[in-house]
């Protein structure tokens, strides 16, 4: 008996000039670029996320820590012009006490948050918002087509990668994943304050697992933080000289983009602390509220009381709660959606699985990538927001050579070509960017129309 096939109904698809995937940090400052700085239309752009709001996923991340201040400069945000934030702060002798702090004029968590929400207005981002997941690209001559997990259907001229690793957080392999009692800090069905857990077990040395630890102790809370190494102390995530052209004139030297992967682990301070998380830290441990183990777990076990942890050491921690401050999922982000891109003669692949990109940022003639997808271009600082303005600059500055090489032609085919399959591959070395990663939008001039 033959089956007859269902037919799928497929709505008609939306055609715009760009589209953003991803509404985190780096989706709403590059979409605030090209509204702002390359003039594209408002209606010829949308960006796609599942979140009810842009910012859903930081927002919620960044609140559960409980930190105060950001661990970036004031000049890091998501407007176009460098001291937007500093300005926005308000004058110096009349700005609230703790808004900007030494050093670099650090922002706090709420006047950060505030700003993004000036610019997601004042740029109209909020509402080109489209609440859906991309699940499938596929890329031809004049656009890309994107499927999201809704069934609605784009067609794009021009595609922004902006896919974080927020959506995934990583699980030591003795964390029960469905146990009520055992939670991941950035897993959003995580209630907080936990209920009923006067003891709280905290896993995690960096300054999410620090930061967590405070915000319990200051609960009232007795609190066991462990961390399987001693405190990493470094100011940023990466050394400052990262941010400027010295240090990234050692990166584009590196030819082999498994070369790149090796400086970025190594250059990447991973599970670090800040100096004020340190010795907040220390505080709260000298004053008998907070216990710091630094050790490993051998074991886990669930108790009627809680949970109970064994140390490496045979040491043996109890809780009612405990708490994973692990970070995320080192892994690729993009998931299958990726994983059947990645690799093909169009989408070039280092052996760590990230993508090779031209100094465009661009994957494929139609598609750009930023945040951790860009790292083996953009550096140590590609995941933060200094990363995301730097890819913002590339971007612009794509744009404005395509409108100086021909205002007549369209920017998908005045753009610089992509080199050969072959260019990509390690041996022959990728293509390096030929300008200064410390040009700020504001030095690059005022933004025209790319458009023409």
């Amino acid at each position: 008996m033959n089956r007859q096939v269902p037919q799928v109904s497929r709505q008609a698809a939306t055609a715009v000039d760009w589209l953003v995937v991803g509404g985190g940090i780096h989706g709403v400052h590059l979409a605030a670029r090209l509204v702002g700085d390359a003039e594209v239309e408002p209606e010829r752009l949308r960006i796609l996320d599942p979140g009810q709001r842009l910012l859903e996923s930081w927002l919620a991340c960044t609140a559960v820590t409980g930190m105060s201040h950001l661990r970036s400069s004031g000049v890091h945000h998501l407007d176009l012009e460098p001291f937007s934030l500093v300005r926005f702060a308000g004058p110096r002798r009349h700005r609230r006490r703790g808004l900007l702090k030494k050093p670099f004029d650090r922002p706090s968590l709420c006047l950060f948050n505030e700003h993004c929400d000036q610019v997601i207005e004042r740029f109209g981002l909020g509402a080109l918002q489209v609440q859906d997941r991309a699940e499938r690209l596929d890329p031809g001559e004049d656009g890309v087509t994107v499927t999201t997990g809704g069934g609605e259907v784009f067609e794009a001229g021009r595609i922004i990668l902006a896919i974080g690793a927020g959506g995934r957080p990583s699980w030591p392999e003795w964390a029960p994943r469905r146990e009520p009692r055992v939670r991941h800090i950035f897993s959003p069905s995580t209630p907080w304050p936990p209920e009923g857990a006067d003891k709280v077990l905290v896993v995690g040395g960096g300054i999410t697992g620090a930061q967590v630890a405070l915000r319990l102790v200051d609960e009232g809370r007795s609190v066991d933080l462990v961390s399987r190494h001693p405190p990493r102390v470094h100011l940023f995530d990466s050394d400052p000289g990262w941010l400027g052209p010295k240090r990234m004139h050692e990166f584009r030297r590196l030819e082999n983009p498994d070369d790149r992967r090796q400086l970025l682990r190594r250059e990447r301070h991973r599970g670090s602390v800040t100096p004020e998380v340190h010795r907040a830290v220390r505080a709260s441990v000298a004053s008998g509220r907070l216990r710091v183990h630094e050790n490993g777990i051998s074991d886990l076990q669930l108790r009627t009381f809680g949970v109970e942890l064994k140390l490496d050491g045979g040491q043996v921690l109890e809780g009612a709660h405990l708490l994973l401050a692990t970070g995320f999922d080192p892994r690729r982000p993009g998931g299958p959606m990726l994983d059947r891109l990645c690799g093909t003669i169009d989408f070039p692949c280092a052996a760590c699985g990230y993508p090779v990109v031209d100094s465009y940022l661009r994957w494929h003639p139609r598609i750009h990538v930023t945040g951790p997808l860009a790292e083996l271009e953009l550096g140590p600082v590609a995941r933060n927001i200094a990363g995301a303005r730097r890819a913002g600059d590339r971007l612009i500055a794509a744009l404005r050579r395509s409108r100086s090489s021909d205002r007549r032609s369209k920017v998908s085919e005045s753009l610089p070509r992509l080199g050969p399959p072959g260019a990509s591959d390690p041996q022959r070395g990728l293509q390096s960017p030929k300008r200064d990663d410390n040009t700020s939008a504001a030095a690059a001039g005022p933004g025209g129309a790319y458009f023409p």
